[in-house]
């Protein structure tokens, strides 16, 4: 089975993750700074937000694609797809500030974990009912 709906969403966030990346890497260069400790604040956040999109963002794209090579429904891997890109996004929108508005980073997470939670479920319910 080819895929045809995570593609999609994995190249929206891979032009997310080039947008983190360049972001961190003009925060190295302005702070000087090749690796840590950092002791930059801003410094801090750019390289925390690109390091949380890349320990999440593959992961559950992962699980998305296998759910859909399961032959999950295409509703619910839209719902899933579009969460997580939702929730890399205000993640990445709310951690990068600051002051920090925790509310963007809490609803960034709880989109995330959300489609994690549906790629799990999908994956398993396709083994125990599929």
């Amino acid at each position: 089975m080819a895929l045809e709906i995570v593609p999609i969403y994995a190249a929206l966030l891979g032009v997310l993750y080039l947008v983190l990346s360049g972001r961190a890497i003009r925060a190295r260069r302005a702070a000087r700074k090749a690796i840590g400790p950092l002791g930059d604040t801003a410094l801090d956040r750019h390289v925390r937000v690109h390091a949380n999109f890349a320990e999440y963002a593959p992961f559950v794209l992962l699980l998305l694609a296998f759910a859909e090579i399961r032959g999950a429904p295409e509703g619910l891997l839209h719902i899933a797809c579009a969460g997580l890109v939702f929730g890399r996004v205000v993640h990445a929108w709310g951690v990068s500030h600051e002051p920090e508005n925790f509310k963007f980073r809490r609803y960034g997470m709880m989109a995330t974990f959300f489609a994690l939670v549906v790629a799990v479920t999908l994956l398993i319910a396709s083994y125990l009912f599929g």
